[in-house]
């Protein structure tokens, strides 16, 4: 078993409080379990402008429409559900006329938080001071991760000093909430919650009950709130959105701490396997156990996920991995395998995007494809069920196939928004993201990584099958033939660069032959072919009969697969036809004048001007394929297209656009650091290190307060688990290329890999070592530069690395 880094290396501590960082905190002191997640923030604080507490559940949306710019704008947003936390405390006064404490009221002596990411626990200490008495409160928070339904939070109260007498404490459910923690949405109508109502359960209990105005999704909270020892008196006085209990204890100096404990259920009508969501949290919270057996359970259950899921490296990247891990196992546990949901872009962690699902899964896939495989497979049947709509949307655009959307939410439909804000000159533009049409390929690769990792042949022949041909069709059907280059082109689309959305003066969105789209369709045309040449007999008629594939549609994807334009100059790939033609911009010159320039978009409108003018990219686009393909097999796509890409030429084009890219998004780093860990290696780390900072040190400037980035947090983790080891699954073989690292001289980690459990992977210098558990599997065959081995179950090796 792999060893664990001492204690210290799974904790995150903040010492103080800090008003203008706290929003920071929240995000990243979020606790979640997958089916739900709640941020954060401090129990006796509201959101204002300092604070945001949030509650979010997976696949929890609902849609309003708003007026922006004089127009009638609809948006989906992932809903800020009814807060669980309230819990305030105050000196008492039979007239309840003293102030409730709160961090800012200036009664605050000492604040700490301490999130322990191996228990999945967030921790506070405080002390505040009113009239000479001192008030210490340790605070333990946790959103079970065994009972996805399941909050609890242990509240501990002690009289420093010599003092003794009451305090008062109010705990809540809040419906009053709404969505409001992203300032650039507050123009946006976000009241989702609608016929809010309390009352009382059982002893001790009360309950909350509400809807969502138009997805009509029901939720249930019911909360158990009981003192130890030192209750006076107990009662509740709920209000119109918040239903409310109140105590009185008696704290006394010379007996300790007076410990509340405060247990919640949270139930939605999207649950199965229940009538009613408020019945469901009342039985639930009346059966839970007590907080110290909820810890112990919950403890129990973050042992087993971080068995499987664990990695050890050293150092504070090791640190800082972790971190990284725990907030993807929390958005994307072994209990999203049971929901409908996809990749919120954002996690669960604030309402940045309005939390809907992009192409992030991208570089979310490739970590659970070798650890939680059955998670893979749900997000992937998230974009299955939603190929109705896929099919409907090419339909609509003159198109045949699947045309999945750029932003995606409960029900599949294109969510990407109509306006967006640019917050420094304050205007609202149009968006034209939803031509980012490459979201399709991302799928297919996904499929195809998933199938090559777990042998999950069932769903490559049905789903995964299906899904392909769709994708496949699209593209074959989006391609135009030329008849003055001989070759196919896919006209008025969006890359992911983002930044360049139209020609220079077009009045027409979109840009012609963007490298990235046409590389990717080639390769999804290829892959659909060989799925469908591979496919039993019986399954491949049954899906061309479903589908309407015949073999001249099949005979067009394999010329199109060959004949698909990319425009090069200069001696490097284009990212897009004209790309060269553009004007150079003055790096020097705007780093001079405004420092940060990630958002050079934001920065050259609000000049006057436009980013389309320039070669500047928000982040890697012709680059993502250096990271989604290795040098020889983005060789072998190149080759098919009919182009010699050798080293030099891919060299060259990785060293134009490393002095283009603003890094405008947290995913830009990891990229760029993926793509010279394969080429250059030497110059890899500071890309790494900054996809490592992005969220911590939230380099994108107040981004992260709203939400972490999933997929930058994700794909840092899989840097290491196949970026620097070379590890690629393919071929039926386990292929590894290590790459030699003077950061990580030494690491490890585990990988479930086609039905074995727990392979172990060790790298250290010079050497890697292999260990594969005892079970009846089959042998792992392990292939390396220069020689491949195979190993039995039960059996470890150590190779030297090093071409002879």
């Amino acid at each position: 078993m792999t060893e664990h880094a001492p204690e210290t290396n799974h904790t995150w501590e903040y010492e103080g409080y800090e008003p203008g960082g706290e929003r920071l905190r929240e995000a990243l002191c979020t606790l979640g379990n997958g089916y739900m997640a709640t941020r954060g923030a401090i129990p006796e604080c509201t959101a204002d402008a300092v604070h945001y507490p949030g509650t979010y559940a997976a696949g929890c949306y609902n849609r309003l429409t708003s007026t922006v710019a004089g127009r009638q704008v609809e948006n989906e947003d992932m809903v800020n559900l009814p807060n669980w936390l309230p819990l305030r405390f105050r000196m008492y006064s039979p007239r309840g006329d003293t102030p409730w404490f709160t961090p800012d009221g200036g009664a605050l002596r000492e604040h700490r938080q301490h999130l322990d990411l191996r228990t999945g626990t967030l921790e506070r200490t405080t002390r505040y001071e009113a009239d000479g008495r001192v008030l210490a409160v340790r605070q333990v928070r946790l959103v079970h991760m065994g009972d996805p339904h399941i909050a609890a939070l242990r509240t501990e109260f002690t009289a420093e000093g010599g003092w003794s007498g009451d305090i008062e404490v109010e705990a809540a459910l809040d419906g009053s909430v709404t969505n409001s923690g992203v300032a650039r949405y507050q123009q946006l109508d976000g009241r989702h919650l609608v016929h809010v109502n309390a009352g009382d359960g059982t002893a001790d209990t009360m309950w909350l009950r509400c809807r969502t105005s138009t997805s009509d999704i029901r939720v249930g909270l019911a909360a158990r709130t009981t003192a130890d020892t030192g209750l006076v008196e107990a009662g509740t006085a709920h209000e119109p959105l918040r239903a409310v209990q109140h105590m009185r204890l008696r704290l006394s100096a010379s007996e300790g701490a007076r410990t509340v404990d405060k247990i919640v259920a949270l139930y939605t009508s999207r649950d199965p396997a229940i009538s009613d969501p408020l019945h469901a949290a009342i039985d639930a919270v009346g059966r839970a156990p007590s907080f110290p057996v909820l810890l112990e359970s919950h403890r129990t259950a973050w042992r087993q996920l971080w068995r499987r899921a664990d990695l050890d490296v050293p150092g504070e990247a090791g640190r800082i991995l972790r971190l990284h891990l725990f907030h993807v196992l929390q958005t994307l546990s072994p209990h999203t395998a049971e929901l409908d949901v996809g990749v919120p872009a954002r996690g669960l962690h604030g309402e940045a995007y309005r939390g809907h699902v992009f192409w992030d899964e991208l570089f979310v896939l490739p970590y659970l494809n070798l650890h939680l495989p059955e998670v893979s497979r749900a997000l992937l049947l998230y974009r299955h069920r939603r190929l109705p709509r896929a099919l409907n949307a090419a339909r609509d655009a003159g198109r045949r196939g699947a045309l999945y959307p750029w932003q995606s939410g409960s029900d599949g439909r294109e969510e990407t928004q109509q306006l967006h804000l640019n917050p420094r000159s304050g205007r609202w533009l149009p968006d034209h993201t939803h031509l980012q049409h490459h979201v399709g390929s991302a799928i297919a690769y996904n499929v195809w990584k998933y199938y090559e990792a777990s042998g999950d042949s069932e769903f490559l022949h049905t789903k995964g099958a299906e899904m392909l041909t769709q994708i496949a069709r699209f593209w074959a059907d989006s391609a135009t033939y030329d008849t003055d280059t001989g070759r196919y082109r896919i006209l008025g689309v969006l890359g992911p660069d983002e930044y360049h959305d139209s020609y220079p003066g077009s009045p027409t969105p979109g840009l012609d032959d963007n490298a990235y789209t046409n590389v990717c369709a080639s390769w999804v045309l290829t892959r659909a072919l060989h799925v469908l040449r591979e496919l039993p007999a019986p399954r491949r008629v049954e899906l061309c009969e479903r589908t309407g594939l015949d073999d001249a549609e099949l005979a067009l994807w394999e010329e199109v697969s060959r004949k698909l334009r990319v425009p090069f100059h200069a001696g490097v790939i284009s990212q897009f036809e004209g790309y060269g033609d553009l004007a150079e911009l003055d790096w020097e010159g705007y780093r001079a004048r405004y420092g940060n320039i990630r958002r050079l978009d934001r920065i050259l409108e609000a000049e006057g001007d436009t980013v389309n003018r320039y070669q500047a990219s928000k982040q890697a686009d012709v680059l993502m394929l250096g990271y989604l393909f290795s040098p020889p097999e983005l060789a072998g796509v190149f080759r098919r297209l009919g182009y010699e890409l050798d080293d030099a030429t891919w060299s060259r084009t990785v060293d134009h656009y490393l002095h283009r890219t603003s890094h405008g998004s947290t995913l830009s780093g990891l990229v760029h650091g993926w793509v010279l860990s394969r080429v250059r290696r030497e110059e890899a780390w500071a890309y790494v290190q900054e996809a490592l900072e992005g969220d911590v040190a939230d380099l994108q400037g107040g981004t992260t307060e709203e939400g972490i980035h999933l997929g930058a947090m994700a794909g840092t983790i899989d840097l290491v688990q196949r970026g620097l080891t070379g590890l690629e699954t393919r071929s039926g073989a386990l292929w590894l290329d290590p790459v030699p690292s003077p950061r990580f001289t030494e690491y490890g980690f585990s990988i479930r890999y086609q039905g074995h459990w727990g392979v172990q992977l060790r790298m250290c210098p010079g050497s890697l070592q292999i260990s594969v558990p005892p079970s009846d599997m089959s042998p792992i065959d392990v292939r390396l530069p220069d020689r491949a081995v195979s190993v039995e179950p039960g059996d470890s090796a150590v190779l030297a690395l090093g071409r002879p």
